[in-house]
């Protein structure tokens, strides 16, 4: 696996993708527990899953789209929350 530094984002994008990316992984948890017998929760979690992904994908197209990253076939972008910074990860 290979990893390089394409690109930076301000702290405030960064905190952006981070709430998706945390809320991403509570949704995740809780999908490992509750079953479509619990009804009106279970439809909740589904809409609410399909809305955060397709916002945490949204993150990614518009600031490629505004740094104008690197891309590569068979690889994708990872954040470091700590540094800002946008890596290419190829596999």
């Amino acid at each position: 696996m290979e990893k390089k530094i394409v690109g930076q984002v301000t702290p405030e994008e960064r905190n952006e993708i981070q709430r998706l990316f945390e809320r991403r992984n509570g949704l995740n948890e809780l999908a490992k527990i509750l079953t479509a017998e619990n009804g009106d929760l279970y439809e909740k979690l589904v809409k609410d899953m399909g809305d955060t992904a397709t916002k945490f994908q949204d993150w990614w197209n518009r600031m490629a789209y505004k740094y104008q990253w690197e891309r590569a076939e068979n690889s994708n972008w990872e954040i470091n929350f700590d540094t800002c910074e946008i890596f290419l990860v190829s596999s």
